[in-house]
């Protein structure tokens, strides 16, 4: 069944096509038309309906709009004019026969660009002759036709308006007379085989005069006006109109206040050529008046790099007029570039550069055109105007969501309204104004001595264009810019997105005004001061009959009428109810010239202004009303034309463009640096201005603009491929600032959130950690970017970028650490941590990849069957290349450190990789103070470095690396039997128990004797003692780990017990907290899958299902992994299996069946007569060996010692042992009067090494005995008879490794 229309429409109603996109660009216009309200459709031909004998008038309007657009059209075309004699190629020596060919062909092309130059010199002739032509008819003493109108004058000046600049465009374009001269040199060369070529010799010398001639369109201009007869008159009163519309503010817009600005001296130059006429203006237009126009304005916009000054125009023209060059007053006002230093410096603006630049530079510039001098004032605006206007559109929306309303408050919300317009109107039009007379200033007075911050650039080879713009804006004035650019686009877009909601509120206010005009006002008029002029009554009348709408009101016309003609009979004004119906352009032009008849009384002739009451009968009062409905009609069609209004107000693409200077300068194209537009981009990314983040897009409105204009106003498709061609540029780095400037606060923002509290509490200087707020939110949410009629997804491409330079970030985190020693670990794991903070903090605002899929790539650990990584490999690779052979350990604080000894291969390791400042922690003050945190792990590896590498590498990597390591282990022991066995050979056949009777000294004799055999073997004996240390290395710093282990499985079974239902038993075992089987997560799951399963309105059922079958998985998994064992056990029943094959070799079998005391040469004897020779050696060498080889050897020694089943065997038999037990003896029976002293030092501190040996001995076994005891494996190795038993062999304990894949398995 079909769906009601009503029904629909009420449904499409309740979707919202809103997103959370901030409003941070300017407006999208998307239809552009050439014509607007402000100009007639249908070109006025309703006007001769109202029967005012204005059908002339209208035809001159019409023909001189003509002229305007076509005037238009030429001066794009002179404008955007480019060189063609540059492209032209030049033939070598060896190709002068072709020369005639090349003349030809250059003739041809310069042909259709002099086309082009003779097509403005036919149009400027016909325009000054009509244009003359139309003054002359309203000049006349005996003039029969009504007129000027309003409308007319604005028409004649806009008219004048672009012959003007056509002609200073011609005297500026050197181009031009360029490539007039290789046109005129190639005709000549191609013209000797024409025939009849006079009448183009003529054109051509016409052509040329035009081409060459300064102000020659002006100079024709004046003889076509004094041709016939003088035209004083209209020109008086095109001067008088113009000053009075200055002086008052009657221009709207800024672009008529620049056109009257333009055209103003130009009129006074024509209208004073002689003195009869100088005299008659002076007497119309004071002297000063124009003076102080002049003055207050130096310098006037005309083009986007071209500016007009009335003082160089007046002092140019007057060398033509010699009549004018008597008027002194006016020729000696200053140029911009003359203005002398007092005025220049009226309000001054000083900025210096470094003093390692420059001792001092100090530019000052005049108050009224540079923007910062105003940014204050206008802000202030901007937030006024925001806040009403929106409380403005509030009333409104709420007006039309109730009805019955009263009619007064909605006439008053409506009022409101249209006021607020046209003060955002004339805000736009005066921020934008200044924007257009800051550039001309700029342009006036170019940067007299730039300084590049590049170091490459050199001040002789910067062109003019980069000393108006790149080096003549500061910082702040840059900064100012993009304020004023942000606010004007900004109340642009607010206004725009008003306009279906204000346009019935503007239509209905202003059909009230006119309303009330016609038919209360003029009422009450007639009824007083007109009612006995007949004359007046009829203008009067006619007003009314043209523009009173009598079908919106409760009277009736001929009742008005006789209330007219009852005189003295108060009547009340007429009601009229509001209607959305405007005026239009005929009427509004009608109106205006029936006001001005009415006061002017038709006489160009009348003494003072427009509204002037000398010699005018009107009351002021009523004159002032007449004037205040008069400049309301010229409102009235600008704010009719809403769209159009805001379009040409905000538009700045003048900014970009540089025809002038690209001429001048001889290039192509100027670099990137030099727009303006991407320097205010630049800007704000290199600034972090906080307030300026959100404008960093309105500078690319500009672009937009200018393609804008490029298009549809120069009609030039090669400057919108130059737009497209930068704009491509400068959106990619842009992005990449952007993606730069976005990374590095976020880096910064989470360094300084995990910097400790307690350091930054006790500096006093903490305050440069913190880190300032800055607002990238709203350019994170825009998606939809619209530049040069394209939609850009700016959060995705940040997104792209800010994945790639995460995963670049890591790398070099990674590269970093493969370029240090493994102490960096603890620095690589503070470094990751910043980054998956920022990494966490950038996702609340963006859709980023997950941080540990770019940890996995970035170790190459993405396969699920891959359980090495990148990171497990490097540390696996540093400790077999250098912290096993060149790090010591310290049993005392449990840390190793580098050892003194010169490694004997040198460890190769790839250069620290340079990376930028936000690759670290994003500032120097933050890279800083965590390198100070990285500098106090960094000279040694303990217990805060096994946490990092438990932390980094996780299960998952943790077992590889556990299972390479005990392979290495593995690896030495096979490595260590051969010098084991060269050792055993080499010890003598009986080695005895030491004597007592020789003391210490006769007892290290006697060892010395026993194994002065190893001495040629020195080389052997340290091999197998750096193996004993590397083994111990591996077995301490497995300890080490089985420590962080254990409190990282702790604090998983604390977490996870509540889960599971554990609780701790009354003999501390682990017991189940409920008589069931299921634990507390799967009763959970279980109940809510089955109370979502009986009710009928729950949707979808089965996820909870899944989430029952997938609790109990986990409480498998995680009760699994509770009784988890000791990694150190593990490695000690790996080591003991690795000493199985060699378990004859080093620990052989007596022969006799007792304890072999002499002639044993197990490992426990090897390892006594290593550990007391370094012990000697240290000593004797006045330096500890233990900068060598550190307290692992203690560790592997034992270890292996142990294993073997030789700990009894060692405790008898060492040879330290053995000598402190003769120490101890020695002490007690020898008084130290007795000893030689040098002798007793060398033996106390021998003894002492000893002791500490000893000492360190037995910490290790008991260890040993803790964590791996072999007492119910191996009872005991000797008998109380002292009969040995012969090895037992026994199983691995039992770990949680044990299903650990086994090498070769």
């Amino acid at each position: 069944m079909a769906v009601p229309v009503e029904e629909a429409i009420a449904a499409l109603s309740t979707f919202s096509l809103e997103d959370d996109q901030p409003e941070i660009q300017g407006p999208g216009f998307w239809v552009s038309t050439e014509r607007g309200a402000t100009t007639s459709p249908i070109e006025y031909s309703d006007v001769s309906a109202y029967r005012l004998s204005l059908s002339e008038d209208t035809k001159a309007i019409n023909q001189l709009n003509l002229l305007i657009q076509e005037g238009k059209e030429m001066g794009s075309v002179l404008y955007t004019y480019r060189s063609c004699v540059k492209a032209l190629p030049q033939l070598p020596d060896s190709m002068k026969q072709s020369q005639a060919d090349l003349y030809l062909e250059t003739y041809q092309v310069l042909d259709l660009e002099m086309s082009r130059i003779r097509e403005i010199q036919r149009w400027q002739a016909s325009a000054a002759s009509k244009l003359a032509a139309d003054m002359q008819r309203f000049s006349r003493p005996e003039r029969r036709i009504n007129g000027p109108t309003i409308t007319h004058l604005w028409s004649m000046l806009k008219l004048l308006d672009v012959l003007v600049q056509l002609d200073h465009l011609k005297n500026a374009k050197a181009s031009i007379p360029n490539d007039f001269s290789w046109y005129k040199r190639t005709f000549t060369q191609v013209s000797v085989q024409w025939q009849d070529t006079d009448s183009m010799r003529e054109e051509l010398d016409d052509l040329q005069i035009f081409v060459s001639t300064r102000w020659a369109i002006l100079l024709n201009l004046h003889v076509e006006m004094f041709r016939v007869n003088n035209v004083e008159d209209i020109l008086q009163v095109l001067i008088v109109f113009a000053v009075e519309s200055l002086e008052l503010n009657f221009a709207l817009l800024f672009p008529e206040c620049h056109i009257l600005l333009r055209v103003l001296p130009v009129l006074v130059v024509l209208a004073a050529s002689s003195e009869k006429d100088s005299e008659s203006l002076y007497k119309r237009v004071k002297i000063n008046r124009l003076i102080n126009i002049f003055k207050n304005n130096p310098v006037i916009p005309a083009f986007p790099d071209l500016h007009l000054s009335p003082a160089a125009i007046l002092k140019e023209l007057s060398t033509y007029f010699p009549k004018f060059s008597a008027q002194s007053r006016l020729l000696s006002l200053p140029s911009p570039h003359e203005l002398p230093p007092r005025e220049a410096q009226e309000y001054p603006y000083h900025f210096s550069f470094p003093s390692s630049i420059c001792d001092s530079y100090i530019f000052t510039y005049q108050r009224h055109y540079l923007v910062i001098n105003h940014i204050g004032s206008i802000r202030a605006e901007h937030d006024d105007f925001s806040i009403r206007f929106a409380s403005a559109m509030n009333q409104l929306i709420l007006l039309r969501s109730i009805e019955g309303t009263d009619l007064e408050w909605a006439k008053e919300v409506k009022g409101n309204i249209y006021d607020m317009v046209v003060e955002g109107f004339q805000l736009l039009s005066r921020w934008t104004a200044r924007v257009w007379e800051q550039c001309a200033w700029k342009f006036s007075r170019p940067c007299k001595d730039p300084v590049s911050t590049e170091l490459h650039e050199k001040p002789e080879s910067f062109s003019d264009y980069e000393k108006v713009v790149r080096f003549n804006y500061s910082a702040d004035e840059r900064k100012a810019l993009v304020e004023l650019v942000s606010y004007i686009k900004s109340i642009a877009s607010m206004m725009q997105k008003a306009d279906t909601l204000v346009a019935d509120a503007i239509w209905e206010t202003i059909h009230a005004e006119v309303q009330d005009f016609v038919q209360n006002i003029l009422a009450t008029m007639l009824r007083t001061t007109f009612r006995k002029k007949k004359d007046l009554s009829r203008i009067l009348s006619d007003m009314r009959t043209l523009s009173a709408d009598w079908m919106a009101n409760t009277g009736k016309l001929d009742s008005d009428m006789q209330s007219f003609q009852q005189g003295g009979e108060e009547n009340r004004g007429n009601f009229f109810y509001p209607r959305p119906v405007a005026p239009t352009s005929a009427q509004v032009h009608c109106l205006q010239f029936l006001i001005y008849e009415v006061v002017s009384g038709g006489n160009m002739r009348k003494a003072g202004g427009l509204f002037g009451n000398s010699g005018s009968d009107i009351p002021a009062h009523d004159l002032k009303q007449l004037e205040t409905f008069f400049y309301k009609l010229g409102f009235f069609l600008h704010v009719l034309d809403y769209t159009a209004t805001v379009a040409n107000l905000t538009d700045l693409g003048f900014l970009w463009f540089r025809e002038f200077y690209l001429e001048s300068s001889r290039v192509i194209q100027f670099p990137i640096e030099c727009s303006l537009p991407w320097m205010l981009v630049d800007h704000v990314i290199e600034s972090q201005d906080a307030g300026l983040l959100e404008s960093v897009l309105t500078p690319f409105d500009i672009y937009n603009d200018a393609s804008q204009q490029a298009l549809l106003v120069l009609k030039q498709r090669f400057l919108y491929d130059e737009i497209e061609a930068e704009v491509d540029n400068c959106f990619d780095i842009f992005v990449s600032k952007l993606c730069d400037s976005i990374f590095t606060y976020y880096k910064s923002w989470a360094a300084s959130e995990l910097l400790d509290p307690s350091f930054l509490f006790a500096l006093d200087i903490g305050e440069k950690f913190s880190i300032q707020p800055l607002r990238f939110t709203s350019l994170l949410k825009m998606t939809r970017v619209k530049l040069l009629g394209r939609t850009i997804n700016l959060r995705s491409l940040i997104s792209e970028r800010m994945n790639k330079v995460f995963r670049s970030n890591i790398e070099f985190l990674f590269d970093r650490f493969e370029s240090q020693d493994l102490c960096a670990i603890v620095e690589l794991e503070r470094l990751l941590d910043v980054v998956q903070l920022a990494h966490d903090l950038l996702s609340k605002d963006l859709m980023l990849d997950s941080f540990d899929l770019m940890l996995s790539e970035m170790q190459e650990n993405v396969s699920l069957v891959s359980y090495s990584s990148r990171l497990a490999s490097q540390i696996w690779t540093e400790m077999q290349n250098d912290f096993l052979p060149n790090f010591i350990l310290c049993n005392t604080t449990q840390r190793f450190v580098r050892s003194s000894r010169v490694p004997l291969v040198p460890v190769q390791k790839p250069s620290v990789p340079y990376a930028k400042p936000n690759f670290y922690c994003g500032t120097q003050d933050l890279n800083s103070a965590y390198q100070s945190f990285a500098r106090l792990h960094s000279g040694f590896f303990g217990m805060p470095h096994m946490y990092s590498v438990v932390r980094l590498l996780g299960s998952r990597s943790l077992p590889w690396l556990i299972r390479a390591l005990l392979d290495y282990i593995s690896n030495k022991i096979t490595t260590l039997e051969p010098m084991i066995a060269g050792l055993q050979e080499a010890l003598p056949k009986s080695i005895g128990l030491l004597p007592f009777d020789g003391g210490v000294a006769g007892c290290m004799r006697i060892v010395k004797e026993h194994l002065n055999c190893w001495h040629p073997k020195s080389e052997l004996k340290a091999e197998a003692l750096r193996g004993i240390k590397e083994i111990g290395s591996v077995l301490y710093w497995m300890s080490l780990l089985d420590i962080v282990m254990r409190e990282v499985d702790t604090s998983q079974f604390l977490q996870t017990a509540p889960w599971l239902g554990l609780i701790p038993g009354a003999d501390g075992q682990i017991m189940q907290s409920q008589d069931g089987d299921d634990s507390p997560i799967v009763t959970l799951f279980k109940s809510v899958a089955a109370v979502t399963s009986s009710n009928l309105h729950f949707s979808n059922p089965s996820i909870f299902r899944v989430l029952s079958r997938q609790a109990e998985a986990a409480d498998l998994l995680y009760k699994t992994n509770i009784n988890a064992g000791s990694v150190l056990e593990y490695a000690l029943a790996f080591t003991s299996a690795a000493l199985e094959k060699y378990c004859s070799k080093w620990s052989a079998v007596p022969k006799t069946g007792f304890v072999d005391i002499t002639t044993s040469k197990d490992f426990y004897r090897i390892y006594s007569g290593l550990q007391i020779e370094y012990l000697e050696e240290a000593i004797q060498a006045q330096s500890s060996n233990r900068e060598v080889l550190g307290d692992s050897v203690a560790w592997g020694g034992c270890t292996i010692i142990y294993l073997l089943g030789q700990q009894l065997h060692f405790e008898l038999f060492d040879f330290s042992h053995q000598v402190l037990n003769v120490a101890e003896v020695e002490v007690v029976e020898v008084a130290p009067t007795h000893k030689n002293p040098h002798i007793v030092q060398s033996s106390e501190v021998l003894v002492e090494a000893m002791k500490k040996a000893r000492r360190l001995n037995n910490h290790v076994f008991s260890m040993l005995k803790a964590r791996c005891p072999l007492e119910d494996k191996q009872a005991c190795a000797i008998k109380q008879s002292g009969a040995p038993l012969h090895r037992i062999k026994f199983e691995n304990t039992v770990s949680a490794f044990e299903t650990l894949p086994q090498k070769g398995a």
